[in-house]
């Protein structure tokens, strides 16, 4: 129902990064002593938003309310993160990790934040308080 504001749809793409960023450390710090394993990462939100895919919809008619914009439905794309390797040839840091997993629940509470914002703004204008 609120997809179609931009604003809940960029929040839950905040979420949805966070989500995805959260359980891309939480692979990191598991494999943490595997033998030649590649820490990763998921590309910025900025970046994997701008590059969402679009849906090929186009509006033909005045009344179509279709804006152009597609939904963030995809999930971002990964990439993998330098780093110094151990003799074993894996590159984890668990620093690095818990640095990472801090930014992805901030990011994550971030979008929450911005979204029940909004929710209450929207109640507000449509209730007619003031």
């Amino acid at each position: 129902m609120f997809e179609n504001l931009k604003i809940f749809s960029m929040a839950s793409a905040l979420a949805q990064h966070g989500a995805t960023r959260q359980t891309v450390v939480a692979e990191n710090i598991a494999n943490a002593d595997t033998p030649g394993y590649r820490a990763r990462d998921v590309a910025s939100f900025a970046d994997s938003y701008a590059s969402r895919p679009t849906t090929g919809l186009q509006a033909t008619r005045p009344g179509h309310r279709f804006d152009g914009e597609a939904s963030y439905s995809a999930a971002p794309r990964e990439i993998f993160r330098p780093g110094a390797e151990s003799p074993n040839g894996n590159n984890v840091s668990i620093e690095n990790e818990i640095f990472a997993a801090a930014e992805a629940s901030s990011d994550h509470r971030k979008a929450l934040a911005v979204y029940r914002s909004a929710l209450t703004v929207l109640r507000t204008s449509i209730s007619g308080q003031s």
